[in-house]
Protein backbone atom coordinates (compact mmCIF):
# COMPACT_ATOMS: atom_id res chain seq x y z
CA UNK A 1 0.00 0.00 0.00
CA UNK A 2 1.01 3.60 -0.71
CA UNK A 3 -0.29 6.26 1.37
CA UNK A 4 -0.67 9.91 0.00
CA UNK A 5 -1.29 13.21 2.06
CA UNK A 6 -2.18 16.31 -0.05
CA UNK A 7 -1.80 19.94 1.41
CA UNK A 8 -1.61 22.84 0.60
CA UNK A 9 -5.05 23.70 -0.97
CA UNK A 10 -6.66 27.22 -0.19
CA UNK A 11 -8.56 30.60 -1.04
CA UNK A 12 -6.86 32.41 -3.92
CA UNK A 13 -7.91 35.34 -6.31
CA UNK A 14 -7.60 34.83 -9.53
CA UNK A 15 -4.25 35.58 -11.36
CA UNK A 16 -2.39 34.05 -8.02
CA UNK A 17 -0.23 31.13 -7.39
CA UNK A 18 -0.41 28.13 -5.65
CA UNK A 19 1.87 25.26 -4.65
CA UNK A 20 0.34 22.39 -3.67
CA UNK A 21 2.62 19.41 -1.99
CA UNK A 22 2.02 15.45 -1.87
CA UNK A 23 3.41 13.10 0.60
CA UNK A 24 3.97 9.48 -0.39
CA UNK A 25 4.36 6.84 2.53
CA UNK A 26 4.27 2.99 2.52
CA UNK A 27 5.43 0.94 -0.67
CA UNK A 28 6.58 3.58 -2.38
CA UNK A 29 9.22 1.57 -4.40
CA UNK A 30 5.72 -0.23 -6.05
CA UNK A 31 5.09 2.90 -7.97
CA UNK A 32 6.78 4.90 -10.78
CA UNK A 33 4.72 7.46 -11.96
CA UNK A 34 2.68 10.25 -10.10
CA UNK A 35 -0.20 12.53 -10.75
CA UNK A 36 -2.64 15.24 -9.63
CA UNK A 37 -6.39 15.22 -10.89
CA UNK A 38 -8.84 17.25 -9.69
CA UNK A 39 -12.63 17.48 -9.44
CA UNK A 40 -14.98 20.25 -9.57
CA UNK A 41 -18.68 20.15 -8.11
CA UNK A 42 -20.76 18.44 -10.43
CA UNK A 43 -18.07 17.53 -12.80
CA UNK A 44 -16.04 14.36 -13.42
CA UNK A 45 -12.79 13.90 -12.42
CA UNK A 46 -10.11 15.20 -14.22
CA UNK A 47 -6.67 14.63 -15.36
CA UNK A 48 -4.47 17.67 -14.54
CA UNK A 49 -0.11 16.39 -14.44
CA UNK A 50 1.74 13.52 -14.49
CA UNK A 51 5.67 12.61 -13.94
CA UNK A 52 7.17 9.32 -14.42
CA UNK A 53 9.82 8.59 -12.47
CA UNK A 54 11.74 5.68 -14.86
CA UNK A 55 10.79 8.21 -17.48
CA UNK A 56 12.02 11.41 -16.46
CA UNK A 57 9.08 12.96 -18.21
CA UNK A 58 5.82 14.98 -17.33
CA UNK A 59 2.46 15.47 -19.58
CA UNK A 60 -0.01 18.20 -18.98
CA UNK A 61 -3.56 18.68 -19.85
CA UNK A 62 -4.31 21.20 -21.95
CA UNK A 63 -6.66 23.45 -20.13
CA UNK A 64 -3.71 23.73 -17.81
CA UNK A 65 -0.64 23.72 -19.85
CA UNK A 66 1.87 26.64 -19.37
CA UNK A 67 0.13 27.40 -16.22
CA UNK A 68 1.03 24.43 -13.84
CA UNK A 69 4.23 22.62 -13.48
CA UNK A 70 4.45 19.26 -11.80
CA UNK A 71 8.05 18.27 -9.97
CA UNK A 72 8.85 15.52 -7.83
CA UNK A 73 12.13 14.10 -5.58
CA UNK A 74 12.02 10.35 -5.81
CA UNK A 75 14.22 10.00 -3.11
CA UNK A 76 12.32 11.96 -0.86
CA UNK A 77 8.68 10.54 -1.83
CA UNK A 78 7.18 14.22 -2.84
CA UNK A 79 5.35 15.55 -5.62
CA UNK A 80 4.28 19.34 -6.13
CA UNK A 81 1.88 20.74 -8.16
CA UNK A 82 3.06 24.71 -9.35
CA UNK A 83 0.11 26.65 -10.25
CA UNK A 84 0.52 30.06 -12.02
CA UNK A 85 -2.05 31.93 -13.66
CA UNK A 86 -4.89 30.80 -11.25
CA UNK A 87 -8.56 30.98 -12.61
CA UNK A 88 -11.99 30.88 -11.26
CA UNK A 89 -12.05 27.63 -13.42
CA UNK A 90 -9.24 26.43 -11.78
CA UNK A 91 -11.34 25.33 -8.55
CA UNK A 92 -11.88 21.94 -7.38
CA UNK A 93 -10.55 19.36 -5.20
CA UNK A 94 -7.14 18.30 -5.89
CA UNK A 95 -6.19 14.86 -5.80
CA UNK A 96 -2.23 13.30 -6.00
CA UNK A 97 -1.86 9.53 -7.31
CA UNK A 98 0.52 6.84 -7.63
CA UNK A 99 0.33 4.20 -10.06
CA UNK A 100 3.16 1.83 -11.92
CA UNK A 101 3.57 2.14 -15.11
CA UNK A 102 2.59 5.49 -17.91
CA UNK A 103 -0.43 4.04 -20.08
CA UNK A 104 -3.76 5.18 -19.97
CA UNK A 105 -2.15 8.39 -17.54
CA UNK A 106 -5.46 10.72 -17.88
CA UNK A 107 -7.65 7.65 -17.24
CA UNK A 108 -8.57 7.94 -13.32
CA UNK A 109 -9.31 4.22 -13.23
CA UNK A 110 -5.24 3.26 -14.56
CA UNK A 111 -4.51 5.32 -10.87
CA UNK A 112 -3.84 2.56 -8.31
CA UNK A 113 -3.50 4.79 -4.86
CA UNK A 114 -5.52 7.96 -4.16
CA UNK A 115 -4.56 10.97 -1.47
CA UNK A 116 -7.78 12.45 0.40
CA UNK A 117 -7.32 15.49 -1.95
CA UNK A 118 -7.15 19.80 -1.13
CA UNK A 119 -9.70 22.34 -1.70
CA UNK A 120 -8.15 25.00 -4.31
CA UNK A 121 -10.78 27.98 -4.56
CA UNK A 122 -10.35 30.78 -6.65
CA UNK A 123 -12.32 33.67 -6.67
CA UNK A 124 -12.74 36.02 -9.40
Amino acid sequence: QVQLVESGGGLVQAGDSLRLSCAASGRTFSSNAMAWFRQAPGKEREFVAGISWTGGYDTYADSVKGRFTISGDNAANMVWLHMRNLKPEDTAVYYCTARVGWGYMMSPSAHTYWGQGTQVTVSS
